[in-house]
């Protein structure tokens, strides 16, 4: 017998265990966020509409909101669009844009051309909040609740499928009626 033969026998072995363990594994290419459950991290950030205000999460508290993580550069923000279109044309609970290390006028232009799904529109011009955030790339959405705890992060797109599974099913029963 060949004495690469036993070491070469365990190692495909191996890699068949691990290839079916990670082809079942519920949470495949699932990355954690480890704010939820915690506080959602502190802003105070200028509005992209309206020079004077100023959108923090302090005023956002008190409510559900979902916060979107978004860029007029980011050809996924443009797919996902029209969902926070329905979204926020449902009524159940607010958008919140995080318009992320975007040029103000480019940021503006795409609004008034796909429409504006944000009940408010914050600044990230250094893209510090984002960090703060935990955010990889946008699209990201981030569900939080009325006592500011974040509860579910969308990395990518935000679907249909998302939105009914993920995040409907986290919100109080009286705001999904709403829809």
């Amino acid at each position: 017998m060949n004495r690469f033969t036993l070491p070469a026998a365990v190692f495909a072995l191996l890699v068949i265990v691990l290839a079916i363990g990670i082809k079942h594994s519920p949470d495949k290419g699932v990355i954690a966020s480890p704010l939820i459950g915690k506080p959602a991290p502190q802003f105070s950030l200028p509005s992209l509409t309206d020079a004077s205000r100023t959108v923090s999460t302090t005023s956002l508290r008190g409510r559900w909101y979902l916060l979107n993580v978004w860029g007029s550069w980011c050809a996924t923000c443009r797919e996902e669009h029209g969902m926070l279109l329905e979204v926020r044309q449902s009524g159940v609970v607010p958008v919140i844009g995080l318009d992320w290390k975007d040029d103000d006028a480019q940021a503006l232009s795409w609004l008034t051309q796909l429409g504006n799904p944000y009940e408010v529109v914050a600044v990230d011009r250094d893209g510090r909040t984002a960090i703060d955030w935990g955010v990889y790339a946008a699209p990201e959405s981030f569900l939080v609740n009325p006592q500011g705890i974040v509860v579910y992060k969308c990395m990518g797109e935000l679907t249909r499928q998302v939105w009914e599974k993920e995040i409907l099913s986290r919100l109080p029963k009286q705001q999904t009626a709403k829809s």
